[in-house]
């Protein structure tokens, strides 16, 4: 059963992409001398979060024989994640030495390369120091939260050379790199608008009541868990529930809105909004919490020298009901780009009776279908079909020191828009970015939390 399921998933991250293969201009046949030598690649776990085990556990281990990738050390100040990780991997047959923190980890193991699947704010921060450690990295999403960490860590990944991914699986999508090869062939037209949404009705989402009674201060390490943030006293809920509090997490932006955002980036070809406005709040989860659980942002995008050409991106999510699920749209004079059904249509083009009588030749973009993935909405979901195919992607590149589908920029770029859209919801303000300064103004004025 085992050797069924393994060659399951390796089907299923094959499948999704001649993809990431593609990008490398790669046959399966050649794997063989990409690794080249038989050294194992020795991998650590940066924080047993429900993401590390839900999905990327199982992602790394599912295709590990193929590159010679082992677990061999998990690092997390709380020692109950510890004890839980121990545990976890024990029943996939793989032992790991247990570390109380990153330095430790980086003093007394032999790892190659680390996944992070820490707290928010703490990505860009963690991967600086596996980087000058000399790990490569696969980095969950969002890269950063603030702009300084932003810039410290693309700085650290592209001063030492090390293989960074960024967890945005899009990017290793059979059907996002469909619809990227149609939007650069031409074949749509130029971009008009894109309307993203991600709803959920989740009273529990992103809150941990049980653990949060049950967790102590001595039982984990505080100060090394806010990094550089400004200090306050221990709070359990910051701890466990951080998603719901600046300046540990955006909440909606950073979680959501940085995988929809980053297609936006990569399909369009610019690197972050000429500008953004946005509202929100807590409208109906009274609960303590600091972030929204309802919001919406406005972004232009388009050449900076020429404010005549672009287009408009309006991105909403909310917490109290979940009507329209996820979606995904762009829009061009000729139809629709639904990455929901994975079709392109002509709804929405410029019809013929409506081009005649302006003396124009109708739009209406033929019908294709992208190859099928499932997006989904649940932490619990298991390992998805593009999260299988990215951290091969991630093995792959690790063996050939090729660029991954996700570069460390692609997380510099989305959070860039994450905080241009932190920005506009805590100040109310018009936003935009200062390239020559790399800061995000908040009404003329550097946006700082």
């Amino acid at each position: 059963m085992q050797n069924t399921r393994r060659d399951f998933v390796k089907k299923v991250a094959l499948g999704t992409a001649g993809v990431t293969m593609g990008g490398l201009g790669l046959s399966a046949k050649s794997y063989g001398s990409i690794i080249g030598s038989n050294d194992r690649i020795n991998v650590g776990i940066i924080g047993f979060s429900d993401r590390t085990r839900n999905s990327l556990v199982d992602a790394m281990l599912s295709q590990a024989k193929d590159f010679n990738f082992a677990f061999t050390a998990v690092s997390d100040i709380w020692n109950r994640r510890r004890d839980e990780a121990k545990a976890f991997l024990a029943q996939r047959d793989v032992s790991v030495d247990l570390y109380r923190n990153n330095e430790e980890l980086y003093e007394k193991s032999n790892v190659d390369a680390v996944i992070i699947g820490t707290a928010d704010f703490q990505h860009a921060l963690h991967t600086i120091e596996a980087v000058e450690a000399g790990k490569d990295a696969y980095v969950e999403k969002p890269f950063a939260e603030t702009m300084e960490d932003n810039r410290k860590g693309r700085a650290a990944v592209e001063r030492t050379g090390k293989i960074v991914t960024i967890g945005s699986q899009r990017r290793s999508g059979a059907n996002y790199h469909a619809a990227h090869e149609f939007i650069k062939s031409g074949r749509f037209g130029d971009i008009v608008m894109v309307e993203m949404t991600w709803n959920v009705n989740q009273p529990g989402r992103w809150r941990r009541p049980g653990l949060v009674a049950q967790i102590r201060e001595r039982d984990t390490d505080w100060k090394r868990y806010i990094m550089n943030r400004p200090y306050e006293p221990w709070d359990p809920r910051k701890y466990l529930e951080y998603r719901l509090f600046w300046p540990y997490s955006s909440g909606i932006p950073g979680q959501w809105m940085a995988h929809q955002i980053d297609t936006v980036h990569w399909f369009s070809g610019y690197d972050y909004p000429r500008s953004v406005a946005a509202n929100g709040g807590v409208y109906l989860w009274k609960d303590g919490r600091e972030n929204a659980d309802t919001m919406t942002a406005v972004f232009d995008y388009g050449p900076k020298d020429d404010p005549s050409k672009g287009f408009q991106v309006v991105y909403s999510s909310r917490f109290t009901n979940s009507a329209g699920g996820v979606k995904e749209l762009y829009y061009s004079n000729g139809g629709t780009l639904n990455l929901a059904t994975n079709r392109i249509t002509s709804e929405g083009g410029l019809a013929e009776n409506h081009a005649r009588a302006m003396n124009m030749e109708p739009n209406l973009l033929p019908e294709k279908e992208l190859p099928s993935a499932a997006i989904v909405t649940a932490a619990d979901t298991g390992v998805d079909s593009m999260t299988l195919s990215h951290m091969r992607n991630w093995m792959e590149c690790v063996r050939s020191r090729k660029e991954p589908n996700a570069p460390v920029k692609s997380g510099y770029d989305h959070s860039v828009a994450n905080i241009m859209v932190t920005a506009a919801l805590r100040t109310g303000q018009f936003v935009t970015f200062d390239e020559e300064q790399q800061e995000v103004m908040a009404g003329g004025v550097v946006f700082h939390y």
